[in-house]
């Protein structure tokens, strides 16, 4: 798979990642050509300013890990990523909301992060598919595509599991050819990868890109 680097969203979301640790994710992803390093949003500035002049894309995530925040947070967290050189948002979903049936307020919270990226920033959907049944997921792909998100992923990394050729199928199917569908969590090895890729995923986000272009088995550290 020679365009594998070209999935890959370079990750580094542990809370204790180092500056050190930031600066090398951004120099392996200027070397191997990744489409994107994503990072906490205390990083933001920082990345921008090491990925200037690349064509590596610099990603953050909003509401993150539980979905938890009020809209208003999300927003705010989105505008100030973006102003800080942010190319794309990863937002998580309110889950309880989705698990709840209060797909209004999904849409709404979904909506208000497009809003406020629109024209400056590329917008993931994280629906943080171990936590929701089947109905679930294809509901909470619906509710992203109608609310003009441009991906939706299937997860954080911080959950009770991460992404399944499985779960990608069902995603693709939901949201159509078009939309991008991000595989995220537990993505360690070559063959993981391209199972995703294969199941419908237009983008891989993995702490081990090295080790996938490399066709060896890392360890997912986020």
């Amino acid at each position: 798979m020679e365009n594998l680097k070209n999935y890959i969203d370079h990750t580094v979301l542990k809370p204790e990642a180092t500056d050190s640790m930031i600066q090398q994710a951004c120099l392996d992803a200027k070397k191997y050509a990744f489409k994107a390093v994503c990072i906490n949003p205390t990083w933001v500035s920082y990345v921008s300013d090491l990925l200037n002049g690349t064509n590596v894309q610099t990603c953050t995530v909003i509401g993150f890990p539980l979905g938890a925040n009020k809209t208003e947070v999300k927003v705010a967290e989105t505008k100030k990523a973006i102003a800080d050189g942010a190319d794309e948002v990863d937002m998580v979903i309110n889950i309880g909301a989705m698990k709840s049936e209060d797909f209004a307020l999904v849409h709404d919270d979904i909506r208000a992060v497009v809003k406020a990226a629109e024209g400056k920033a590329l917008v993931k959907v994280i629906i943080e598919t171990a936590l929701l049944n089947r109905n679930e997921k294809i509901r909470a792909c619906e509710i992203a595509k109608r609310a003009g998100a441009d991906f939706v992923k299937t997860s954080t990394g911080f959950s009770t599991g991460g992404a399944t050729p499985e779960d990608i199928k069902l995603m693709r199917t939901a949201v159509g050819p078009d939309m991008g569908v991000k595989a995220s969590g537990g993505v360690r090895s070559y063959e993981d990868a391209k199972a995703m890729i294969e199941a419908g995923a237009t983008r891989i986000g993995t702490s081990n890109g090295i080790a996938l272009l490399e066709g060896v088995e890392g360890s997912e550290t986020y």
